[in-house]
């Protein structure tokens, strides 16, 4: 009698067959295809960034890097925090030239909503009310962001302004997202400290947690395009 035939354990995906970013044009992004899925992911990811952004300032704990030198920003200027995050995107654009990074619809988007939602979170929501819910408001803003970062940029229609830098150094030193990410945040951070932005515990923990967390979301999150995009990788 034959053998029986045994199933084939499941193979498990190399690096390879997971989904990346593509580096593309504006208009190579408008015309990858699977667009009304895209498009939504990146409306989507942008509103809830904007949204986690104000939840860790509102947290009291210490906010995000970014949210730090925006803080500082906005009290050096005399502006409102969601004009400075604008502001800061603009500027923070000019960093693309040396790393040759490509704009796209989602860089636009991005300038024009994230900071819009921050203001809009921070008018509905309610300041937490004693140390638990500070703490929770902390973790909960932290999940967010990455995975809100995550979302949009897996859309594959550009980075916004600031992951631009983290996309353009992975691009050109090949470290990983989670080590690249770590080191634009300490140094964001220490520079809105020096411009009177409000530092915290919190600050620290985003710091050294929002790349690995990012890293680990990305590849779950990313849209696989198609294979006439991808250069031969099948679409999903």
């Amino acid at each position: 009698m034959a053998p029986s035939a045994r199933s084939a354990p499941p193979s498990v995906p190399s690096p390879r067959d997971r989904p990346e970013l593509l580096r593309m044009n504006a208009f190579a992004h408008l015309r990858a295809g699977r667009t009304t899925r895209r498009l939504s992911q990146l409306v989507v990811g942008l509103v809830g960034y904007g949204a986690a952004v104000m939840v860790l300032v509102q947290c009291g704990l210490g906010t995000a890097s970014w949210s730090v030198l925006t803080d500082g920003t906005a009290k050096s200027l005399g502006i409102s925090f969601g004009w400075a995050t604008n502001l800061i995107s603009l500027l923070v654009l000019l960093a693309w030239i040396p790393l040759r990074e490509l704009p796209g619809l989602g860089t636009l988007l991005n300038v024009a909503i994230v900071g819009f939602a921050a203001d809009a979170t921070a008018a509905v929501l309610p300041d937490p009310q004693g140390t638990l819910a500070e703490v929770g408001y902390l973790v909960v803003g932290l999940v967010a962001l990455a995975f809100f970062d995550a979302l949009y940029l897996g859309a594959q229609f550009g980075s916004g302004p600031r992951d631009g830098i983290m996309t353009g150094l992975v691009r050109l030193t090949r470290l990983p997202v989670a080590a690249v990410r770590t080191g634009i945040e300490v140094t964001v951070a220490g520079a809105g400290w020096l411009l009177g932005g409000g530092l915290g515990a919190g600050t620290v923990l985003v710091a050294l947690c929002v790349g690995p967390l990012v890293g680990w979301f990305l590849p779950l999150l990313t849209v696989r395009l198609p294979a006439a995009v991808t250069g031969g990788r099948g679409g999903r």
